[in-house]
């Protein structure tokens, strides 16, 4: 439950803090005092989106601050999943800082605003007056049968299968276009793959046949230079080879000398040994060299193929040629098994379909099965909130479809009268008698859902006397097992808080502040009054307040 509330320099608010209590807490104020700005910092606290015009000040940060007691409500398991501490009594903190950039914070540890959403939906449901109109919307009916019904497992389940059941026809559905498309392109794209995969072609194998075709190419010059290297090299008198022999033999003579002389000894050594080696590599190489027309034509017969292919496809190289034969083959299998891929995708797609059809048909039966004890439980509250005809009829059917939550249609009608007919619930009853079908199907979801606050923002909208007693009634009834806070225009209502706060607004010589306190006895006795007759000094006025509250 929300033990305080402190909102600093927001819109009207320049200062106030709130010390709550579970049970049933009033909130009276005249219009325009400044409710809805308490439930709009309530509402950035929850994870609303800030806006930087609400700060009042704005060379100052706005801070909202919420303390909330939680040890009942088995929320553990969150504070894990989001890795924060866990405190029995959790602050929450939102700030707007004058650069208009927003913060928040759970136990002093910043989180982001989908944290504070995720645990907003486990402490607080604040009603506002326009949900009301919700009770037409059929997003919402499901949700309060759901509730009641305990499907919020099995919805999570069935839009996990949802998703793959229409992941598997998708799929399918691709398949066949790609099927029709690859069949009109089936007899080109195969034409065009055998033409890749004659060619042999493999990585590397165009600068190999370039450097072969070169070879052969130019016979008569590379006989020409190799012999004329090796006769410089080999020749007896003034071979590179025999001068470095000579050049040896000298300095061995000297080389005991000095390690100087020495070294020049053993690098003449070494540069003879490689000399040695390269003239025999060099002798391989003219041997090797041979003129071979018939060689020569068949290389450039397999390079005109590949820089043929190369322009064909407008390929650089034969590692692209490669790849586009990768892709042509995958083209080509494609037509080729797209039967037993569309067999396989078509299986997939049946199986899911009873998967997911077994979770629909969980999901209806659970709704069915509360909904006559559901229209019960209403009928008795609206009975006791001067509504004794009304009849509540729900409407469930099953259809072929997958939708959001199910395979189910709901639709609410009201009978608001005697012999009256049933009517879809949003065009059979008025402003007033919407409220207090609102509230009594708040009562009975919160009993359901262990939630630990609940706020009402003028549910009392439209009803008034005997029925705004009832009312009264009813919220208090629920602040026995919840916290409670209803903002209220109706004394009826507000003699049955537990606790009263007032909210007003106060002018200085600079500005207007909006501001609140916590009200006693007495200054509850004058709030009443006030709320009945416009005056706290008329005695009749006064002795209905105390009635009122006793």
């Amino acid at each position: 439950m929300l033990t305080s509330l402190s909102i600093k320099n927001y819109a009207l608010i320049e200062d106030i803090t709130m010390d709550l209590q579970s049970g049933f807490t009033i909130i009276t104020g005249e219009t325009g005092a400044g409710k809805s700005i308490m439930l709009g910092a309530l509402g950035l606290l929850l994870g609303d989106r800030a806006d930087f015009s609400s700060i009042r000040n704005t060379e100052k940060k706005c801070v909202i601050e919420g303390h909330f007691s939680i040890k009942d409500y088995a929320l553990q398991q969150f504070f894990e999943k989001e890795d924060l501490d866990y405190e029995q009594t959790s602050i929450i903190r939102r700030e707007i800082l004058p650069s208009g950039k927003s913060r928040a914070f759970i136990n002093d540890t910043p989180v982001k605003i989908t944290s504070l959403q995720k645990l907003g939906t486990s402490l607080i449901d604040i009603h506002s007056q326009h949900e009301t109109l919700s009770l037409g919307n059929s997003d919402y009916q499901f949700n309060v049968i759901d509730t009641i019904a305990k499907n919020e497992g099995s919805i999570l389940q069935y839009k996990a299968e949802l998703r793959e059941y229409r992941k598997f026809q998708k799929r399918f559905e691709e398949l066949k276009e790609e099927q029709a498309q690859a069949s009109k392109e089936y007899d080109y794209n195969l034409f065009l793959l055998n033409e890749l995969q004659e060619a042999r072609l493999k990585s590397g194998m165009l600068e190999d046949l370039e450097e072969r075709y070169e070879s052969l190419n130019n016979v008569e010059e590379l006989t020409e230079n190799l012999s004329a290297a090796l006769s410089s090299i080999q020749q007896e008198e003034i071979g590179s080879l025999e001068t470095l022999k000579s050049a040896r033999s000298h300095i061995s003579r000297i080389a005991k000398f000095s390690g100087i002389y020495d070294n020049f000894h053993e690098r003449l050594q070494s540069a003879i040994i490689e000399l040695d080696d390269l003239e025999a590599e060099m002798t391989d190489a003219l041997e090797a060299v041979e003129a071979n027309p018939e060689e020569l034509e068949k290389v450039n017969q397999q390079l005109q193929v590949i820089y043929n292919l190369q322009k064909k496809h407008n390929a650089e190289s034969v590692e692209e040629l490669l790849q586009i034969a990768e892709d042509l083959q995958e083209k080509v299998s494609v037509t080729e098994n797209a039967e037993a891929a569309l067999e396989e995708a078509e299986k997939a797609i049946k199986k899911q379909f009873i998967v997911i059809s077994a979770t629909a048909e969980k999901l209806h039966k659970n709704r069915l099965k509360i909904i006559p004890a559901f229209i019960e439980q209403t009928e008795i509250i609206l009975k006791d909130l001067g509504m004794p005809n009304a009849r509540l009829y729900i409407e469930l059917s099953s259809t072929k479809e997958f939708l959001s939550n199910g395979s189910d249609k709901l639709e609410w009608f009201l009978a608001a009268n005697k012999g009256g007919s049933f009517k879809e619930i949003k065009k059979a009853a008025s402003g007033g008698e919407l409220s207090r079908i609102m509230l009594a199907v708040k009562s009975i979801l919160a009993a359901q859902s262990k939630l630990p606050t609940i706020i009402f923002d003028e549910i009392d909208t439209g009803v008034s006397g005997d029925i705004a007693h009832k009312m009264g009634e009813i919220l208090a009834r629920m602040g026995a097992n919840m916290q409670v806070i209803a903002i209220t225009h109706l004394p009826q209502i507000a003699g049955k808080g537990s606790s009263h706060f007032k909210i007003f607004k106060e002018d200085s010589e600079v500005a207007t502040q909006t501001k609140i306190i916590k009200l006693e006895q007495d200054q509850r006795i004058d709030e009443l009054a006030m709320m009945l007759g416009g005056t706290s000094g008329s005695d009749s006025a006064r002795a209905h307040a105390k009635a009122l509250l006793n």
